[in-house]
């Protein structure tokens, strides 16, 4: 007894635990909201009582069937045979008189039952709509609110957390919250309702019996608790892959130049096994809890019935109708129950989702940008100061960035920090715009620290021009208006003129309304660079921060754009990081930083006398890097009707494909199930418990029909023998079933966990192997592709697994009922058939109306994940122009369409819920009416009647059941049709196929012939225009020109990025579009200007150079050594097992460039791209990169292209470039000679046009 109590303790402060962590789930709705719950909670209990009220009637019932079958076969008696007399005359008057009492009777419980049922129709309806409309709202809320939290956090907590894990907690966890608070909670409501009343009738009409049932009934409460700790692990588990996806989408240049798409495949799946385990693990814990329960259940009812009926039989204390009252009481309570824990699922799915995104809402941000906290200065004059400044990265806090700086920068000056790589510099500059603050000491603004300044308002002060500039996925006018909310076009085009972007924008057919792609990927890095310039100028800012601002330019343009920085800098307070010393000379105040200290201050002059850090920056600077002030005439390139033309042409044919593309065809089961087949020994052992389950409602019914007729027994001995063979019975049926339960959870989620897997690592395989064209486009976006895979790979499932084990269960069941059914009477079976297609007809429609949703759905949110991937992922620029409000305003405008699509579902689904509860009422009204007329014309015996009934009805509930699983299999193959349609594109440019040209004597010799192309995305606009120009094996090439004249795409074109549209690029002869892709890419090594590292260790960015093989860490080492970085990586805490970081977020620039170029060594090439590849380093860096470099082009074809001059002297051959072809070409001394374009350009800085 102590252990009972104890027991049932545990179990109340289970469901208290329960209640406690549901309603945190709630705590984001509203009055209305709360209302609509209540009353949709109020529905859901008075549609779950009304099972239980029928049993009242049917104990009636029963009992008036069961005296007249008694007294039926006492006239039937044999011995009584002889004594035909007028007292049997009598007796039979008095039997025909009671049939037609029963004949009335049935007409009366018709009656109740369509009452009933209609009453159940209403109740369903508004019990179902009520609820979801309410989660739309609230989910929309949280929506809104995680977003607006996420956008608000301080840019130290996005170095701790990576972008694509937020993405799919913005995708997969919030749909979770929403199945945990939606429809489910009413469904749960009612079953655990109809659990409850079916309890108290057996306690009000027999509470011996019903003592002996619930005494074993807390053992069922066991087990729901694990649930929701796998279903918490199983997210974390995706959410790494996430991870891995969306930097490999984000990356995808890099990872195809160096051929890492099998590696990264590989990486994605390794992440993949986790998740999987976890989502294994679980469906054998729901399928062994499932049994579990039924066989308890079992247990209970043989016991029950072997009680109960002795109760009858020989205490006489409960008659037939009330020990079956008390016996479907507690069994329509137990299967309710049964019913209900698929419910506890989502809502333990719920909840651990809700955990980690309410944990973030909940955060409050240690700098928040979005707060009105702080006050704002009414005069600013532009004073900046550190004082003993100490400051390390919150995700490196073993590695001091600044080490005690104190440096003061007076307003209207222009002061420029100098100093090596990683000195903290770039640092200085982030703590003034506080997205940090300092560990210790402060950074002082006229005098008050930052700290409690407004902060939208001290970064509205503050205007930055970055050397890696973000660019929204917009037009090149709202590109520029993000600098300052409402400004005027006027104001754009003349911050567009000062930044020295005007005459190429108008240049462009669209002029300001031309599209920049995918962050700004449309746009050359010079263009960039300017329209980043004028958003900063836009701002008419009292600080201007100019970080490497002119780096990624050519000279022409960076004379242009130095004059006009010049200009603007006049009367603001300027911080200019620079290496380049033609821009660094004119400065007021030249401040030189070495490890984390400023430590020297003074003027050009001054600092060469001190011959300090500065001295040995400008002693290294090369001579090639002349002050260039000259001004440039740009002239206009003219655009004939023929490009406008196209253009239109071209819009017109991508709306058409937009539009086939985005219908998608639900696919076909059979192709979802062609991916599942490796798994078929597990979906035929599921299959074959599916069935077994299924088999067992309709042994129900044979037993319970059998108990009613052993009341009907005369004869004890023989009724004592039938009732112990049927408990007997029952004891088995549970046996059986607690194992064909475990081995249907468990082959169903093994089944469907490793297609899930597969599907995604498919998907992923078949994006990486897509040509970069296709990623160009806004709807490839990494955003919307790892959302793709998230989201449509899990779904998939919905279709064969559990859906395979629904659809047997379903069938079995109603296979088994039918047979037996008619077996035992077909009149009445016919019957009850006739109501079967309603209930069918009702799950089908509702699967039909629920794939529209989806479809709605699914397009509606991946255009929020746009935005909100692109916020992410560019979260430092958004906080630098304070646009996050912005963000957050678009974000949630993009949200009103799913919302307004879930509130038309809610009724729709409501209605097809509520007809498919009423219509076993209907059908059970019409099959009494029925059965009592066959019992008193027929002479049917009346346990067939209730054998029947009961047998069929059962089985219509459990295809009620099968066709509320009908919203997951719709979602299901929609899901697949959209990846099949992905895994069925063949791509332009295959890299996975063995076709192509292969070589053994690779020389490295290329030749463009007449190479003309435009972008696929931007095919208005001609960016190489019979582009001529060869290099020999072992030759230097020098691209020179301005900035979009087609230098970096010819490099792309030859990596086979993408094919010439006319001409063709020549590789030791051979064309390169019938080359092989691996293998040519494989001779390629390209260190680019802006290059791309991913989050792992350097040692592993490092051997990502050559993916094709194993690489040892003494090559690794040699490679470091080669490109000057060893010494660097030997002096961190972990060496080369030091992570990175995102993006390598965590190394300056020039230490990430050393590792790219280490990366494009190891890789041993014959043809060496070097994109700017010095660009983006100090002088000090550049000499010892550049040495590595002139050595790593020993004995290989190579490719430079570089705005320096000194880097580009003693090339082979250079190619000046205009307009998307070479308009001179020689060896450096030639092009002199010449006096064109070079001679100009060397001498003078003025434009080659």
């Amino acid at each position: 007894f102590y252990l009972k109590a104890r027991r049932r303790k545990k179990l109340f402060l289970h469901l208290m635990q329960v209640c406690v962590s549901m309603s945190v789930q709630f705590r984001f709705a509203t009055c209305n909201e709360i209302l609509m719950m209540v009353v949709g909670s109020v529905c859901a209990v008075l549609h779950g009582s009304a099972q239980p009220l029928v049993l009242l009637v049917f104990g009636l019932l029963t009992d008036t069937f069961i005296e007249y079958d008694i007294e039926l076969n006492e006239l039937m008696d044999d011995r009584k045979e002889f004594h035909m007399s007028i007292y049997m005359i009598y007796l039979l008057s008095v039997l025909i008189f009671r049939l037609l009492n029963i004949e009335y009777e049935m007409t009366q419980f018709a009656f109740y039952y369509v009452g009933i049922g209609a009453a159940v129709f209403l109740l369903g309806y508004f019990q179902i709509s009520l609820w979801v409309t309410a989660a739309a709202r609230q989910v929309q809320r949280i929506r809104k609110m995680y977003f607006s939290k996420v956008m608000r956090m301080e840019i130290g907590w996005f170095d701790c957390t990576s972008v694509g894990e937020l993405n799919t907690r913005m995708s997969d966890d919030i749909n979770k919250i929403n199945d945990a608070i939606a429809d489910q909670v009413a469904i749960f409501l009612q079953r655990f309702t109809t659990f409850v009343c079916g309890f108290c009738i057996g306690f009000v009409k027999g509470w011996k019996l019903t003592l002996v049932i619930v005494s074993a009934s807390p053992l069922i409460g066991v087990g729901a608790g694990l649930m929701a700790l796998l279903t918490g692990m199983e997210l974390q588990a995706y959410a790494k892959a996430g991870a891995v996806a969306d930097e490999v989408l984000s990356s995808i240049r890099t990872v195809a130049a160096f051929g890492g798409e099998k590696k990264e495949v590989q990486r994605y799946d390794r992440n993949l096994i986790s998740a999987q385990r976890w989502g294994i693990r679980k469906g054998l814990i729901m399928g062994f809890f499932t049994g579990y329960m039924w066989l308890v259940i079992f247990l209970c009812y043989g016991l029950a019935f072997w009680y109960g009926s002795s109760l009858v039989v020989d205490t006489e204390e409960y008659t037939p109708g009330t020990l079956l009252q008390v016996f479907f009481g507690v069994l329509i309570a137990a299967m309710n129950l049964g019913q209900a824990s698929p419910c506890l699922e989502a809502f333990a799915s719920g909840r651990g989702a809700a955990t980690i995104i309410f944990e973030t809402i909940d955060r409050e941000p240690e700098i928040d940008c979005l707060s009105e906290a702080g006050y704002k200065l009414d005069r600013v004059k532009g004073d900046i100061e550190f004082h003993n400044v100490t400051f390390y990265y919150p995700s490196r806090p073993e590695v001091k960035i600044l080490d005690q700086l104190s440096v003061a920068v007076k307003s209207g000056e222009t002061t420029a920090f100098v100093g090596p790589s990683g000195a903290g510099k770039s640092t200085a500059i982030q703590l003034i715009q506080r997205f940090y603050d300092p560990k210790e000491g402060m950074v002082t603004l006229d005098g008050h620290d930052i700290r409690g300044l407004n902060i939208q308002w001290l970064r509205s002060l503050i205007g930055i021009v970055e050397q890696e500039p973000v660019l929204f996925a917009t037009t090149i006018a709202e590109n520029i208006r993000y600098g300052r909310p409402g400004v005027s076009m006027e104001d754009i085009i003349t911050a567009a003129k000062e930044a020295n972007a005007y005459s190429f924008i108008m240049d462009l057919p669209q002029k300001f309304d031309t599209l920049v792609g995918e962050g700004g990927g449309q746009m050359s890095g010079g263009q960039k660079q300017r329209i980043a310039i004028a958003r900063a100028l836009v701002r008419n800012p009292r600080i201007l921060l100019l970080d490497m601002a002119t780096s990624a330019l050519d000279n022409e343009s960076e004379a242009i754009v130095q004059e006009a920085l010049d200009k603007v800098r006049m009367g603001r307070t300027t911080i200019s990081i620079a290496h380049r010393l033609s821009t660094i000379k004119n400065a007021d105040v030249i401040v030189g930083f070495e490890h984390g200290r400023a430590v020297e201050r003074g003027k050009h002059n001054e600092l060469l006398d001190r011959k300090g850090v500065y001295f040995t920056l400008v002693t290294l600077q090369s001579q090639g890097d002349k002050a260039l002030n000259e001004k440039a005439r740009q002239s206009r390139s003219k655009f004939g009707r023929l490009i406008s033309y196209m253009l239109m042409l071209h819009q017109v044919l991508n709306s058409a494909k937009y539009l086939l593309e985005e219908l998608v065809e639900p696919a076909p089961v059979a192709r979802i199930l062609k991916y599942n087949l490796p798994e078929w020994p597990y979906m035929l052992f599921g299959s074959v418990g599916a069935a077994i389950n299924g088999g067992v409602n309709p042994v129900y019914s044979l037993l319970f029909s059998q108990i009613l007729a052993t009341f009907s027994v005369t004869d004890p001995e023989a009724q004592r023998k039938e009732i112990d063979s049927i408990c007997l019975f029952f004891v088995m049926v549970g046996v059986v079933s607690f194992f064909t339960q475990m081995l249907q959870g468990y082959a169903f989620s093994k089944s469907g966990e490793l297609l899930t897997r597969r599907l995604r690592r498919l998907g992923f395989h078949a994006m990486l192997g897509q040509e970069i064209g296709w990623f160009d486009d806004h709807r490839n976006s990494p955003g919307a592709l790892t959302t793709r895979l998230a989201t449509d790979a899990s779904q998939v499932q919905g279709a064969t697994g559990s859906q395979i084990g629904m659809i047997v269960n379903s069938l079995s069941n109603i296979g088994v009922a039918v047979i037996m059914s008619f077996y035992f009477s077909w009149k009445l079976t016919l019957l009850i058939l006739c109501f079967l297609p309603f209930i069918a007809l009702s799950g089908g429609f509702q699967a039909k109306m629920l794939t529209g949703f989806a479809k709605q759905d699914k397009q509606a949110m991946e255009a929020a994940g746009r935005i909100s991937g692109e916020a992410l992922n560019n979260i430092r620029t958004i906080a630098g122009l304070g646009k996050e409000r912005s963000f957050v305003d678009m974000y949630e405008a993009q949200l009103d369409a799913p919302y307004q699509a879930a509130l038309k579902k809610a009724n729709v689904y409501g209605a097809c819920y509520g007809f498919a509860q009423c219509v076993v009422f209907l059908t059970n009204a019409a099959s009494y009416r029925f059965g009592g007329y066959l019992v008193r014309q027929e002479g049917l015996h009346f346990s067939l009647v209730f054998r029947v009934i009961s047998a069929i009805v059962t089985s219509g509930t459990a295809l009620g059941r099968a066709s509320s699983y009908t919203p997951d299999y719709a979602k299901a193959k929609i899901s697949a049709a959209r990846f099949f349609q992905l895994l069925d594109r063949l791509p332009l440019i295959s890299i996975y196929s063995d076709k192509g040209d292969k070589w053994e004597n690779f020389q490295g010799n290329i030749e463009f012939i007449d190479c003309k192309f435009t972008y696929p995305t931007r095919p208005d606009i001609q960016v190489l225009n019979g582009l001529n120009v060869s290099v020999k094996p072992g030759q230097t090439l020098a691209f020179v020109g301005s900035s979009g004249c087609g230098k970096s795409t010819s490099v792309q074109l030859l990596e086979r990025f993408y094919d010439p549209d006319h001409g063709k690029v020549l590789i030791d002869g051979h064309e390169s579009n019938r080359v092989n892709v691996p293998f040519l890419r494989s001779k390629i090594g390209i260190v680019s200007q802006e290059p791309v590292l991913f989050d792992c260790s350097i040692a592993e960015n490092i051997k990502y150079g050559d993916n094709s093989r194993e690489i040892g860490m003494n090559e690794v080492i040699s490679a470091a050594k080669k490109a000057q970085l060893h010494d660097f990586v030997m002096s961190l805490p972990e060496k080369y097992d030091t992570n990175v970081g995102a993006q390598g977020s965590q190394l300056s620039r020039g230490q990430k460039q050393r590792i790219a170029i280490a990366r494009a060594i190891i890789r041993d090439p014959k043809i060496l791209l070097l994109d700017e590849a010095t660009s983006a380093l100090d002088t000090e860096s550049e000499k010892t990169v550049q040495e590595a470099l002139d050595k790593a082009r020993e004995g290989r074809t190579c490719i430079v292209i570089a705005h320096r001059l000194s880097t580009i002297q003693n090339s082979d051959i250079i190619a000046v470039m205009s307009r998307g072809f070479v308009i001179e070409k020689g060896a450096h001394d030639q092009l002199m000679a010449l006096k064109g374009a070079y001679y100009k350009l060397v001498t003078t800085g003025a434009p080659i046009s």
